[in-house]
């Protein structure tokens, strides 16, 4: 859901990992994380399959395969609204906060703006 809100076409199997710092499995810290500001506002692709549309990142892709993931349609639509609402709310400001300048800022701006991510 991350990587389809900032445009991270990079997603590939290497960049999900699992580590085990007890006895016990779980997922690594995020990692790789590129937001990539493609000029097409209709369609982006994320390098993994994510739903029954393919690689299509949209909501209804990612709404497609929610069941799979242990979530009922309506919880799985309020995390989405909730993660999309934090991205589009924080990412200037993080951007910032980590040394963007305005011109970093209107460059990865089409990352996280996509009107497509709601066809």
């Amino acid at each position: 859901m991350f990587n389809a809100l900032i445009s991270n076409l990079d997603d590939h199997p290497r960049n999900h990992a699992l580590i085990a710092p007890a006895s016990e499995w779980q997922l690594s810290p995020a990692y790789d994380l590129t937001p990539s500001p493609v000029r097409s506002l209709d369609r982006r692709d994320l390098a993994l399959e994510l739903g029954q549309q393919g690689r299509w990142a949209n909501r209804g892709n990612l709404l497609s395969e929610c069941e799979r993931f242990g979530f009922e349609r309506e919880e799985a639509t309020a995390l989405i609204d909730e993660m999309k609402s934090v991205v589009h709310g924080r990412w200037e400001a993080v951007v910032r906060a980590h040394g963007g300048s305005l011109a970093d800022l209107t460059a990865i701006a089409p990352a996280f703006e996509y009107p497509g991510f709601e066809y």
